[in-house]
């Protein structure tokens, strides 16, 4: 058990370093090779932050856990909006004035629509992972034209703030040293944590499902909550907005489709009855506070709070249901 909490423990956190060196590694890259700042910001940072989430539901998935892929992906859109954007709100209010986020609002309801109409019947199909992953990479493609559109029609905040974020003193050969160890601890501290996860599960009897929605969404959306936060103390309010946003879309599109491309399974009931409705209600609350109706829209502490308190009292019901 020690060992299992040990791979847990160092799991996260090699994760989170080596997607932050595998993110540096590839803007940097991607830079040095000519590519538009706008899509390395769009795609090769939106994607970085996601890696995490799609590299567990994947392993777990072929290692025959797929309901702690799916729990993952759905749990790491409820920490994303209650415990990232709650804890970041506390620490400084965010107002969000990005004319891209507004649009993407719709986008991630659209996502969230088609996500429940595949997993209506229960199932976790490989035609419902293939539609998703399609549409992932339509979103994908929708993400950068709205950027370059946002571009054209005056300088939108989240794209100068992406961009800003792109180093550019790197050298090539410095920039593919970290990616490729970045990819490889990645993939090396997906399988510990995803071993770990199992081993704890089974001690104590819990299901995969619970534990993907708990210690696991948690874990990996680490990365969310440290970019946030920074992002956040620096003064660029849309990018700590944007990067759940993205994230949100891409763990229902790329993360959820994993577990249906690999190993597809029947769906615990509980998923569709509670952690599903948990996910939508939350991104009702965020579409509330942040759209800003009349202007720019504004996360305050209060509402900081309240989301932080949501995400707690879900983590209380959950341990509550794995103890009953």
């Amino acid at each position: 058990m020690l060992m299992a909490w040990l791979a847990i423990i160092g799991g996260f956190a090699l994760l989170m370093w080596s997607a932050e060196r595998f993110v540096l590694g590839g803007s940097a890259l991607a830079r040095n090779l000519g590519v538009s700042p706008l899509i390395i910001g769009m795609v090769v940072m939106g994607f970085g932050t996601s890696l995490p989430e799609m590299l567990v539901s994947g392993i777990a998935a072929s290692n025959g856990n797929p309901a702690l892929g799916i729990g993952n992906a759905i749990g790491s859109n409820i920490a994303n909006i209650g415990l990232v954007l709650g804890i970041t709100a506390l620490i400084v209010p965010l107002s969000v004035s990005s004319g891209t986020l507004r649009r993407e609002y719709p986008v991630l309801f659209g996502v969230m629509l088609l996500a429940g109409v595949l997993l209506w019947d229960g199932d976790l199909s490989r035609m419902d992972g293939i539609i998703l992953f399609s549409g992932f990479f339509l979103v994908m493609g929708w993400m950068v034209w709205q950027g370059m559109k946002g571009r054209k029609n005056g300088e939108d905040p989240l794209v100068v703030e992406l961009e800003s974020e792109i180093p550019t003193d790197m050298s090539t050969g410095t920039a593919v040293m970290w990616g490729l160890l970045g990819l490889v601890i990645l993939v090396a501290s997906s399988r510990l944590l995803v071993w770990g996860a199992v081993e704890v599960a089974q001690s104590f009897g819990v299901s995969d499902l619970i534990i993907g929605l708990t210690i696991v969404a948690i874990g990996t959306s680490l990365p969310e909550l440290a970019a946030s936060v920074m992002s956040a103390l620096k003064g660029e309010d849309d990018m700590a907005v944007g990067n759940v946003l993205g994230s949100n879309m891409f763990n229902l599109l790329a993360v959820l489709a994993l577990p249906g491309l690999i190993l597809p399974s029947t769906l615990d009931a509980a998923v569709m009855l509670r952690d599903f409705p948990i996910m939508i209600g939350l991104t009702i609350a965020l579409f509330a506070m942040a759209y800003g109706f009349r202007g720019p829209g504004r996360i305050n502490r209060i509402e900081g709070a309240l989301l932080l308190t949501a995400f707690i009292a879900y983590m209380a019901w959950l341990g509550r249901t794995s103890l009953a």
